[in-house]
């Protein structure tokens, strides 16, 4: 048997623009996907903390150093610039791995800077 488990986590990070003419994702500063070990493309869960939307969508590597962290496309529409968020990317693993595993999880400034 397989379970999610989670993978990694960006705690508190703060949206920085939302693009409802892109075709879809969010886009993420390279730095914060290295720390995680979050990779282009694999889907991840977002969860608004200012209005309670959560949804999923796949990664797209943003610029390093930038603090980028925009919705596109639909997702846009639940979430605006300023807004905090939580990132999180799931695993699937055995039971036996679960019991070792111990998932990756940053919190960021304001300028979603990795504070540890």
């Amino acid at each position: 048997m397989f379970l999610e488990m989670m993978k990694a986590k960006i705690h508190r990070a703060r949206v920085t623009d939302a693009n409802l003419k892109y075709m879809g994702s969010i886009t993420i500063d390279q730095d914060l996907l290295e720390v995680t070990g979050i990779l282009s493309n694999e889907k991840v869960q977002v969860v608004n903390n200012n209005n309670g939307a959560r949804f999923e969508t796949y990664v797209i590597l943003g610029e390093r150093g930038t603090g980028t962290i925009c919705l596109n496309g639909a997702a846009a529409r639940l979430v605006q610039p300023g807004d905090e968020i939580i990132i999180i990317a799931y695993a699937y693993m055995t039971s036996e791995e679960a019991k070792e595993w111990q998932p990756k999880v940053i919190f960021v400034n304001e300028k979603n800077k990795v504070l540890s």
